[in-house]
């Protein structure tokens, strides 16, 4: 399917067509002009001719019709006038193997008289004159285009504008009111199209929140559930090895599944980030506390100082998420968290054989899971795997508005 011109093309194309009818207009009237200023001119010198040698002739003066290079005269009679005129009805003729040549025929007082005029000169300069039109006819289409190229750029200046004020709206459903700004024309309607849209995407965006806030209730009342049907299992000291590690591997996937939904809302949130500075070492406590928090095998040492600027909740949400994936590597091994100008790295000591789990984790940019993703663009952070052991998370990258 081929592409449409662009806009500014079209107006240039239509200033062309404009100044191509304007010009074949114009040269088609002066040309007609021409004409009919020849015609009138002939047949007034030919007729005044004729007039004046009748009116001699009949007051019994003598005259001659006049036998020059471009004008001559006959009586009908005369037998030096060409047979081919002769037959000529009365009127204005031309000749029809001489075009530049017109003949006279008109009855006076004193008979048929018939006058021939040369009028080749005359038409060379019509002829050129059609050249004439016919470059002008060029030129003005040429200009013509080019002008509309020209005021083009003026005349789309409000449809710049408003592709501006488009491209400048967040990624977050916002009320807009472009339609004020613009003319009442196609322009305008345009404007009310793209604020009824955005005033639709906010309410759309309304009901999201509001199923996500139910949704968050609903989702969080079960999990306590059977959080607390878990611990009560727990307590029970008859219950055998094995049912005790069921359990465990049970509570594991309970506390995964809460901090998913946690990421999950966090990630769907349209709120602002609420940016606090926070020490680098208290992040670090609570990341690791968190991925510690099923009980997971293995330990974590942190190293680090100085501040962060970011949202605390988020931040952890995402840096523990990062932690757990990287100790579930192996059974028992020692995880490393430090931070160094502005980078967060992540480096893991495997003890043991690797888990199932580890082929989740890939050695490129991206977290390996669409939650966490989410959460790294809404922190504005870039996450990269240095290698299925290694992750450093870039704070310094700016991601998009919050």
């Amino acid at each position: 399917m081929s592409r449409p011109f662009p806009l500014r093309l079209r107006f240039a194309l239509l200033a062309m067509l404009l100044g191509l009818a304007l010009s074949v207009l114009a040269s088609l009237a002066l040309m007609a002009a021409a004409e009919e200023y020849e015609s009138i001119v002939s047949d007034e010198i030919l007729r005044g001719q004729a007039d004046d040698y009748a009116r001699e002739l009949s007051a019994g003066m003598p005259a001659a019709l006049p036998q020059t290079r471009r004008l001559r005269g006959y009586r009908i009679d005369d037998p030096a006038l060409p047979r081919a005129y002769a037959a000529l009805p009365p009127g204005m003729n031309e000749d029809p193997a001489d075009e530049d040549t017109h003949i006279g025929v008109f009855d006076t007082a004193v008979g048929r008289l018939v006058l021939v005029i040369d009028l080749g000169d005359i038409e060379a300069s019509e002829r050129r004159l059609h050249a004439w039109m016919l470059l002008v006819t060029v030129l003005g289409t040429m200009l013509s285009g080019w002008l509309g190229w020209l005021l083009a750029g003026p005349a789309l200046k409000p449809v710049r504008a408003l592709a501006e004020c488009v491209e400048a709206l967040p990624v977050q459903p916002q009320a807009t009111a472009l339609a004020t700004g613009v003319s009442r024309d196609d322009l305008g309607r345009l404007a009310r199209a793209i604020d009824g849209y955005q005033a639709r995407l906010v309410d759309a965006d309304a009901g999201e929140q509001a199923f996500l806030a139910d949704a968050s209730h609903e989702l969080r009342t079960p999990l306590a559930v059977v959080q607390g049907a878990l611990e009560v299992l727990q307590d029970d000291a008859s219950a055998s090895a094995a049912q005790q590690a069921r359990l465990a591997r049970i509570e594991r996937g309970v506390g995964e599944m809460r901090r998913l939904l946690e990421a999950m809302l966090a990630a769907a949130r349209r709120k602002p980030l609420q940016l606090e500075a926070i020490p680098v070492r208290q992040l670090l406590e609570d990341v690791a506390d968190m991925a510690l928090s099923d009980r997971s095998a293995g330990t974590i040492t942190l190293d680090g100082d100085g501040t962060l600027q970011t949202d605390p909740r988020e931040a952890v949400l995402l840096l523990a998420g990062l932690a757990r994936g990287l100790l579930r590597q192996s059974a028992g091994g020692h995880l490393h968290l430090g931070l160094e100008t502005g980078m967060i790295h992540m480096r893991l000591v495997a003890e043991g054989s690797p888990a199932a789990a580890s082929t989740s984790l890939r050695a490129d940019t991206g977290t390996g899971s669409a939650l966490l993703d989410r959460l790294a663009a809404r922190l504005g952070w870039k996450v990269r795997f240095d290698s299925p052991h290694r992750v450093s998370v870039d704070t310094r990258v700016e991601g998009c508005t919050p």
